[in-house]
């Protein structure tokens, strides 16, 4: 069993205030759920509307499908419009 752990930090421009924030969030946490079968939470600035840190974990059989399930949020989330990504750390166990 591996397990995949994404720490992602991210701005979102868009939002001019908390409540656009959770909405963004919301709508971007339930797509990767749905998507791509993997826990997210916020994980750090929960109170500063224009930022944010998720935080992504995925349990495969195996060290590549772990590898493809992290490179495929990165890239879902590369694509996404609404955010910016600052920064990323992807660690294995």
């Amino acid at each position: 069993m591996i397990v995949a752990s994404l720490r992602v930090q991210m701005l979102l421009p868009g939002c001019a205030s908390l409540k656009q924030k959770r909405f963004v969030l919301a709508s971007l946490k339930a797509r990767l759920r749905n998507r791509f079968n993997v826990s997210v939470c916020e994980s750090d600035f929960q109170d500063t509307w224009q930022r944010s840190e998720l935080a992504v974990a995925a349990v495969t059989t195996d060290m590549r499908g772990a590898r493809t399930v992290a490179e495929q949020v990165m890239a879902f989330l590369d694509r996404e419009p609404r955010i910016v990504l600052c920064e990323h750390e992807r660690n294995f166990y």
